[in-house]
């Protein structure tokens, strides 16, 4: 695997503009969720880091559990739309307010699923907390309460998000020059 900096287009948000707004999500959530207690569920593996910080700044009463979405075939970079929950949670979401926590919504297909299955477990209420939003390229009707980023149609990476399974450890999100991938 070839070093981000040879296909670095740019660092489209920084560590510090990440962090400020995490901290104003957290901020809002916990207003939102004042006197109730809340369920915060993350979809693995991309919105986990976000999902880490989101919590420091989330001071409601609130449990945390995880699923994992699979909706990209092999050596796919584009979602095929079609969601399998390959991990569910385990906790039992009737009657809970339950926030479900993303890393990024581009075409809806996938999460538009994930929220119809969810809301199947009738809980009291579903939210949808995102960190990035490529609304440019929505195709499904999908309702984000909370969005950290609009974000241009570009191939992201960095801050939970990968690039071939790499590079979800940088602390900002960058833009991939596609024209520098090495495809080895």
């Amino acid at each position: 695997m070839q070093d981000y900096r040879e296909f670095l287009d740019e660092v489209l948000i920084d560590e510090p503009t990440i962090q400020k707004r995490v901290a104003e999500l957290g901020a809002q959530i916990s207003r939102d969720y004042q006197a109730k207690e809340l369920l915060v569920a993350c979809i693995l593996r991309g919105a986990v880091i976000f999902l880490t910080d989101l919590i420091r700044h989330i001071t409601v009463p609130h449990m945390v559990d995880f699923m994992a979405v699979s909706s990209y075939g092999i050596g796919a970079r584009r979602s095929s739309g079609r969601a399998r929950i390959t991990l569910d949670v385990n906790t039992d979401m009737h009657a809970r307010h339950v926030l479900l926590v993303e890393d990024i919504v581009d075409s809806g297909y996938t999460l538009k699923a994930v929220l119809e299955q969810l809301d199947a477990r009738q809980p009291e209420s579903l939210r949808v907390c995102v960190l990035l939003d490529k609304h440019e390229r929505r195709e499904a009707d999908v309702q984000l309460d909370y969005v950290g980023f609009t974000i241009p149609d570009r191939f992201v990476f960095g801050y939970g998000l990968d690039f071939d399974e790499y590079y979800r450890n940088l602390r900002f999100i960058g833009t991939v020059d596609t024209h520098k991938i090495h495809n080895d």
